[in-house]
């Protein structure tokens, strides 16, 4: 006669059951950047209509039209510019810190302006503008010759230095990495064109044997 035993056997472990995705469900976290108000300095002006915005100042003047996923609103006592988004996607996560970001710079643009040095550094290396035409000697068997952006201010103090100065952040940038990609700083002894306090490391020639 065969004996069974008695003992309780451990079940199976129970799986949960997978929780359904729903669409759209997802909810993207708040730009730290865009949920920032802009504070509007005295003497500066912002016209809002729709997603237009106009901001002026004694520098000059400038115009965005921002994605139809942000919106944006202006509040007194201070006055400040405020952004929000429209909907809850990707897309406007990403143009909410954005759009916050470029107004800021307008505003600073507009009021105070940005500015960007260059020098010149090598024998025989000068710069010369006239009529806003920019003219570089950098070595090369020819000049390099740039045209001065519409927006961008620029001084030449000396024939080694260069100055440039406006309103647009991103021009003014632009037009100064393009100056020093004209001859950037070789590693060696530095010679090129560099950036007012840029750090140049140099390495160390190769000794003959």
């Amino acid at each position: 006669m065969m004996a069974f035993s008695t003992a309780a056997r451990p079940l199976p472990p129970v799986r949960a059951a997978p929780v359904p995705q729903v669409a759209g469900a997802r909810r993207y976290n708040i730009s730290r950047i865009g949920k920032l108000p802009i504070p509007i300095p005295e003497g500066v002006q912002v016209s809002l209509n729709g997603q237009h915005v106009a901001v002026k100042g004694s520098l000059g003047e400038m115009e965005y039209t921002i994605a139809d996923c942000i919106g944006v609103r202006r509040t007194e006592d201070p006055p400040m510019l405020r952004f929000e988004r429209l909907e809850d996607s990707r897309k406007a996560s990403a143009q909410h810190g954005l759009w916050r970001a470029l107004l800021a710079n307008a505003v600073h643009g507009v009021s105070r302006g940005f500015a960007r040095s260059l020098q010149l550094i090598g024998v025989g290396y000068k710069a010369a503008l006239a009529d806003d035409v920019l003219t570089l000697s950098l070595g090369y068997s020819h000049p390099v010759v740039f045209s001065v952006p519409c927006g961008v201010k620029v001084t030449v103090p000396s024939n080694t230095e260069i100055q440039l100065s406006g309103c647009d952040k991103a021009a003014v940038g632009q037009f100064a990495a393009s100056l020093r990609a004209a001859r950037p700083p070789e590693p060696y002894k530095g010679k090129g064109v560099r950036y007012a306090g840029e750090k140049v490391v140099l390495r160390a020639g190769k000794r003959s044997k």
